[in-house]
């Protein structure tokens, strides 16, 4: 039986094999968007488990993953400490030119790196990508730009597709799943 991680374009496929880097975007993408608020003014967020999976699995597949959004909450930086992620940035106004600093202190270029965005404050981020996604209910200005469009939506395993995507691209889907169902035998 040969499980794959989906199907992807081929140009998707062809710019996902480059990808060194991972920036996302958090409201919209690694959650669906909705605001909630504590009894005392806190600010909770709903994450997506797959999403979170697929994460680990990228990084452990040795692609960096980096989070950077206009809000500030405690919740993201607890949720990226806990997948690992390799930074969070949090309340940048400007996006395009944190991008661009990391990728110069990286030594890559906008090639090897993807972005994912769901409104018009992530358009100059996705505008300068090697691979440009967006979540299927994302702004119609970005899916158009959009060198990819998910089938998910964000916060319900839009990020996971984008993982599968990469790790297909750069043929580790296979080994992966192998892993798993060595497990699964070693267990029974």
């Amino acid at each position: 039986m040969s499980i794959t991680a989906g199907a992807f374009p081929p140009e998707a496929l062809k710019r996902a094999a480059a990808v060194q880097l991972v920036v996302l975007d958090v409201d919209g993408v690694l959650t669906d968007g909705a605001l909630i608020y504590g009894d005392k003014g806190e600010e909770l967020k709903i994450f997506n488990v797959h999403d979170g999976t697929g994460l680990v699995l990228l990084l452990q597949a040795g692609v960096k993953v980096i989070w950077i959004t206009g809000r500030e909450s405690a919740a993201v930086a607890v949720r990226g400490k806990e997948l690992g992620v390799n930074a969070v940035f949090q309340g940048v106004r400007d996006k395009l030119t944190l991008f661009l600093n990391i990728l110069k202190e990286r030594g890559l270029k906008k090639e090897q790196a993807a972005c994912m965005g769901d409104d018009i404050h992530d358009l100059l981020l996705l505008s300068h990508a090697g691979l440009a996604v967006a979540p299927s209910n994302a702004q119609p200005a970005l899916k158009s730009m959009a060198h990819y469009v998910t089938s998910s939506q964000g916060g319900r395993g839009a990020v996971r597709e984008l993982c599968d995507l990469i790790l297909q691209a750069h043929g580790k889907w296979d080994r992966i799943l192998e892993r798993f169902q060595l497990e699964m035998v070693n267990e029974k």
